[in-house]
């Protein structure tokens, strides 16, 4: 039976993530790879272990039986060789990390970067996307993630940094239309709004203890890409809510102006995720520690 151990995490992934070609994209093989791998145990072993159809693979009680004790058994590997790596401080292996597009671009992806360049085998996979992704199917070691996370079966959440949100504007928009003093008078204002699938996201101003207060600006222009937003309200077209990790070096250079200054800026947490274990990895708990050593200082 030891000729088939490279065959066990293909076992595994398929029962985990439900399907032969959801094992391949987390494995990184073909279907077909991972076909052959399952006969290849369930001919050794001389049982089926899993019921097939078209949609979905399902244990048989052989099928639990083993799949309990690979568990087990894969577990006691895992803390064997972060144990090991750990003690000679070695961060190795590729590391796969979904992130949002524009705050990894800017915010995460730099850091785990120069991890890469500290680590010279640490090997990277940086996946940039705004929609949620299945960490345990798509293969994912880590996600960042900014706003509410839920606590999903089997993951793991960390706050790693808070991303702070005002509203901006051009001088050369606020020498035309002057600039609003209240929450009231943004209604008088042009205003360029982050929309998607036809919602309209609100302004947010944390004016007390109790919920903040939502706004519903004017929205005659709505675009679903903060870049672009920031690139409008450079040039004058209206006001915008953005996060200050985006607009950092147009305030500095005077493009945008921040308004409304009396009111603290919208705080939203930036987490990390990553499927629940007993043993982190030392790849992940090292590149978990150094975003949340560095993010907050660019993402604040």
């Amino acid at each position: 039976m030891l000729d088939g151990l490279g065959d066990i995490p293909v076992f595994v992934a398929v029962v985990e993530t439900g399907g032969f070609s959801a094992a391949a994209r987390r494995l990184a093989v073909t279907r077909s790879a991972v076909g052959k791998a399952i006969a290849r145990l369930e001919e050794r072993l001389g049982a089926r272990l899993l019921h097939r159809s078209t949609r979905r693979q399902t244990l048989t009680r052989d099928g639990q039986t083993f799949y309990e004790h690979c568990q087990r058994a894969m577990a006691e590997l895992s803390a064997g060789t972060a144990q090991v790596e750990s003690g000679r401080g070695t961060v190795r292996g590729r590391l796969k990390v979904s992130m949002a597009v524009l705050f990894g671009r800017l915010c995460v992806a730099p850091t785990l970067m120069r991890l890469a360049a500290k680590h010279p085998e640490l090997d990277l996979e940086l996946s940039f996307c705004d929609r949620p992704v299945d960490l345990v199917e798509d293969g994912f070691d880590l996600a960042v993630r900014n706003g509410p996370v839920g606590q999903g079966s089997g993951l793991t959440v960390r706050r790693i940094a808070r991303e702070r949100t005002f509203v901006f504007a051009s001088a050369e928009y606020l020498a035309r239309h002057g600039e609003p003093a209240t929450l009231a008078e943004l209604a008088d204002h042009r205003a360029v709004v982050y929309a998607r699938g036809g919602r309209i996201q609100r302004w947010l101003f944390p004016v007390d203890e109790a919920s903040p207060i939502a706004v519903a600006p004017p929205a005659r222009f709505r675009f679903d890409d903060l870049e672009a937003i920031a690139d409008a309200a450079v040039a004058g077209i209206g006001l915008a809510w953005l996060p200050t990790w985006l607009v950092r070096d147009r305030i500095r250079s005077g493009a945008l102006v921040q308004i409304l200054r009396e009111i603290p800026g919208y705080q939203t947490d930036v987490h990390a995720i990553w499927p629940e274990t007993t043993h982190l990895g030392t790849r992940v708990r090292v590149a978990i520690d150094a975003l949340a050593a560095e993010v907050p200082r660019v993402a604040r």
